[in-house]
């Protein structure tokens, strides 16, 4: 029990032993947002009297679930789902040091409408015990819950009233409570370094242009996900949308309605809208909590002095664009890019690539995931040091790795890659290779500011040079990779 028992501001907490290091879960960070609390600003969490026993993660905030598991077949059945979904969890070394260690801070990813930091696959032990520092994985509320833009409609006179972005707020208050509480766990609340993959990194890109986020951390880790918000009257249309599908309801019932009807509704609008649409559920640019669209707000230095590593996985689309799928015409495909990326050319673009599964699954990959990665780096490297990767690990022949899909690096960054052995998935020492590398590299950067290692040279991404690293079995640093695709996606020499 040594080490175990700690005290937070809120109450004590009784944490865990667990695969050779201490853990705390099921931490509540606010109050929870249900019934009159349902989407408006988080609170702090309320005290407790006697010890809370730390040993489980908190729920999954309501949400689809994908019976397959997913590309890594994890089934999540069993996993409870509650709109109380405000936890965090936190890892620490085995033993306390004396000095404070840094801390990584994990936000999820999902498409902004699934996902919690709970679950198995963002385990931060091996991560915790091989860097020798805190992991804090975090949930936050999702789909209609965590992204109707709600704030038009909240009364000026009611400073308490329906926000926009609740699920990038929810992020915020984790963060503030990690600078108000990780010392009681061994952590250095001025050594915070946010990571994330898609949705999370996504959040990652608003939060580095949120005022209220502001000296929350000081270093990003952003995988697979970069700028990416709704304009004011474009997220307006979309809550509208819904509200008017919302069976039975109104603005003054939100409260009101169970769970199972607003992800019903939120599944009515999603079939509604089409195949072309990609996210109804996101961030928008509300011009209070979010102020600027983030790559904009980057780009004028709103996260001056937080040093960043951005990536992809060289083959996204394959998780999105199935064998089998009907393909979209061309014309819907190029309205849906000059939508997402909001540059007209990009019509002109997709008309480059064969209008087939694997076309399209490139089209995705370049246009939606390594175009903003390639911005964001761009606009941050001008306020801050810069490291650019692309993660290209495959397994030939391997019946789930032998692309480098959306995700496929999470068990790898994460070290749990005995997880998919569990879920039936052959390991082999070039998986450990690449797992070891990237951990190695992510833990560099959490402890000294920069994801070079012993074993991986690696030089910031600089205008003249755009050195990326390329996470592999035998990872590598090339200069401007597919030199000609970066200057047609940026308008960059």
């Amino acid at each position: 029990m040594e080490h175990l028992l700690l005290r937070v501001r809120s109450g004590q907490l009784q944490g865990i032993r667990q695969n050779g290091v201490r853990a705390w879960k099921g931490i509540p960070f606010a109050q929870p947002p249900v019934g009159e609390r349902r989407f408006k600003k988080p609170l702090p969490p309320a005290s407790w009297g006697g010890i809370r026993q730390a040993h489980t993660p908190g729920p999954l905030c309501p949400q689809p679930v994908d019976p397959t598991g997913g590309p890594f077949g994890l089934v999540r059945t069993g996993i409870p789902q509650a709109e109380d979904c405000l936890y965090l969890n936190v890892w620490a070394p085995e033993e306390p040091t004396d000095e404070p260690l840094p801390v990584m801070v994990w936000i999820h990813g999902g498409s902004f409408v699934t996902g919690g930091g709970g679950l198995p696959i963002f385990d931060g032990a091996n991560l915790a015990k091989r860097g020798g520092l805190i992991v804090v994985t975090v949930s936050y509320r999702v789909g209609a819950l965590g992204f109707l833009h709600l704030g038009p409609y909240a009364d000026p006179a009611d400073p308490d009233g329906y926000v926009s972005n609740a699920g990038l707020l929810d992020q915020i208050a984790s963060l503030e409570w990690i600078r108000e509480n990780i010392a009681s766990f061994g952590g250095d609340p001025s050594r915070v370094t946010v990571f994330g993959e898609s949705a999370g990194s996504m959040s990652i890109a608003a939060l580095l242009a949120m005022p209220a986020a502001k000296g929350l951390f000081s270093r990003a880790i952003m995988q697979s996900g970069a700028s990416q918000a709704l304009p004011d009257q474009q997220g307006r249309v979309v809550t509208g949308a819904y509200l008017d599908m919302l069976d039975g309801g109104s603005l003054d019932k939100l409260a009101e309605l169970p769970a199972a009807e607003l992800l019903r509704t939120a599944d009515r609008l999603k079939r509604a809208a089409g195949e072309s649409t990609i996210m109804l559920f996101q961030p928008v640019v509300d011009g209070k909590t979010l102020p600027l669209e983030p790559l904009q707000a980057v780009a004028a230095g709103s996260a001056g002095g937080v040093d960043l590593v951005i990536g992809t996985n060289r083959d996204e689309g394959v998780l999105f664009v199935r064998p089998g799928m009907k393909l979209l015409s061309d014309e819907d495909n190029a309205r849906a890019y000059v939508a997402v990326t909001g540059a007209p050319e990009a019509a002109a673009w997709v008309a480059e690539y064969p209008r087939t599964i694997e076309g399209q699954q490139q089209v995705m990959t370049d246009l939606f995931f390594l175009r903003s990665s390639l911005l964001f780096a761009e606009a941050q490297m001008q306020h801050a040091r810069v490291w650019l990767y692309r993660y290209d690990f495959i397994s030939p022949g391997h019946p789930v790795l032998s692309t480098a899909f959306h995700a496929a690096e999470i068990p790898f960054v994460f070290g749990n890659l005995e997880l998919l052995r569990a879920g039936g998935i052959e390991i082999d020492a070039r998986m450990e290779s690449v797992s070891t590398a990237a951990q190695e590299a992510w833990l560099a950067f959490a402890n000294t500011g920069s994801p070079a290692t012993a074993k991986l040279d690696w030089p910031a991404y600089e205008a003249g040079q755009h050195a990326v690293m390329l996470l592999d079995a035998d990872s590598r640093v090339e200069l401007d990779p597919e030199a000609d695709k970066r200057r047609m996606l940026t308008g960059k020499r």
